[in-house]
């Protein structure tokens, strides 16, 4: 009858790395910044920071971090980093 639904919390490309997965649309919406709302940028901008091993894609979403979120750069850290970058 019915196909059963997908499980949300399952990447949808089956690559089965869901962290990637994210980095890779979080690029996207960075590559298209007017298309989406400032919320979304600022979001993927803050997934870009955090899980790239790029120094330069990591600096540029720190910029445009600065430019969108008008917290201090301290309190944009301490959001994208909790625990100060300690596992």
């Amino acid at each position: 009858m019915n196909a059963p639904l997908s499980h949300p919390l399952i990447a949808a490309s089956g690559t089965g790395d869901w962290m990637q997965d994210r980095l890779t649309e979080a690029r996207g919406i960075l590559a298209d910044v007017p298309r989406h709302p400032e919320s979304l940028v600022i979001l993927a901008a803050r997934v870009v920071a955090g899980q790239t091993d790029d120094s330069g894609e990591c600096a540029d979403a720190i910029d445009l971090l600065r430019l969108l979120d008008r917290r201090p750069l301290h309190a944009i850290a301490a959001a994208a980093f909790a625990k100060g970058g300690a596992a």
